[in-house]
Formats: structure tokens, sequence, C-alpha cells
């Protein structure tokens, strides 16, 4: 079981000042982890009005102490620039990913970061959701439309949730994309969070299931 870390900037005047003076010394210990294999992803979350709201940051292999590592260096955690955090454990889905975008970093966004939780009661569902769900995105993970996935899980390791990065560059464009899935229209999702992104280029390892 790997973990997922969802931190949030402040919405106060400073906030992309913080961002910016940490900006070199965050993507110096990302590019360590990810070459390293033990960052799977990471891109910030944008608010639709351009402002950044936080970041995802997917350690795909890593225990809750291999998490607690990382975030003792990560800039963002130690210096204020993300004013929260959440730490949850996730799995990444083994699908046929293609490799993840290389840069150089776009100036615009491309994808869309989709963060969901699961209604109560929703876990019946979900399994008989998933089959479905699993043919959809298997299919986009192929031609590159989903560039990641996977699932929130809690505390006993059951699925309560998911978070996915699409090829989307707008919020509109990613709504109409999942609307059509399983998971919505059978009620399994409840709150369903997008964010605009776009991929920095980092050493990343191949994501579990990823085509050569």
């Amino acid at each position: 079981m790997g973990h997922v870390i969802l931190g949030w900037d402040g919405e106060d005047a400073e906030a992309p000042a913080r961002r910016a003076a940490a900006r070199d010394r965050h993507l110096n210990v990302i590019s360590r982890w990810a070459e390293a294999g033990r960052l799977s992803l990471a891109v910030p979350l944008f608010r639709e009005d351009g402002s950044v709201a936080g970041s995802v940051m997917i350690l795909g292999g890593e225990d809750e102490l291999g998490t607690r590592e990382y975030l003792m260096e990560e800039p963002f955690a130690r210096d204020g620039v993300w004013l929260s955090y959440q730490m949850r454990p996730f799995r990444i889905a083994p699908l046929p990913y293609l490799p993840l975008p290389s840069g150089p970093t776009p100036s615009a966004m491309t994808h869309c970061v989709l963060v969901a939780e699961d209604q109560p009661g929703a876990a019946p569902r979900r399994a008989e959701a998933r089959p479905g769900h699993f043919d959809r995105v298997r299919a986009f993970a192929g031609d590159g439309t989903l560039a990641c996935g996977g699932a929130l899980l809690d505390a006993k390791g059951e699925m309560v949730g998911s978070i996915a990065i699409t090829r989307h560059a707008t919020v509109a464009e990613a709504r109409a994309f999942w609307a059509e899935d399983p998971y919505v229209a059978q009620g399994v999702w409840g709150q369903m969070d997008f964010y605009p992104t776009r991929f920095a280029p980092l050493p990343y390892h191949p994501l579990p299931g990823a085509s050569a």
C-alpha cells in the first residue's frame, strides 16, 4: 500500500511568494525521490482562476514511515507553503499507462486532477460498478487520456474514494468525461473536486502496469 499527500496552499496575499521561494528546493527533493523510484507522480493543483490551490504527491510504494520521511524533506511542508496537508493510504491502479509527460513544462494547463470521495455506504455499489469502471479506464490509460489513477483507502485498506489525472485542459472537459463513468452513474462517488494541472519533467519510473 502506498500513500498520497494532498497539500493545500494558503489563499493569503503572501502564498504565491512562499511557494516561489521554496520551489527550486522542492524540485530538487522531488527529482531525487522520483529518480529513486519512491515518488510516483507529483503535480500542482490549480484553481479555475489560475491560482495555485496546492499539490498532489503520490508515493506509490511508500508505507507511512517512508511517507513521513518524505514530508521531513519536503520544503513545501517544512516552510509553510502548505498550510495544511492530508496523508492518506493510496493504491495506484495497475493499468497500461503511457509514460508520464516529460516536458518542457507547458505554459497552459494540460490535465485535470479529480479527487473523489465515495458516498456513505457505497462499498457494495463500488464492487458492482468496478468491472465496468475498469473496462473503461483501461482503454483510456492505453491511449493516454488517463495519466494515472487509483483508490483512496481507509485505515483497514478498504476503498473509500479515488484520485485520477486525465488529459483534459479544463474542468468542464474533465467533468463531462467522468459523468459517463460507472462510478458516477451507479452512485459510488459523492463529492468530486477538480483541479487543472500540468506536468513538470521529472525522472519518473513507469507506473504499475505501464506500457513499455
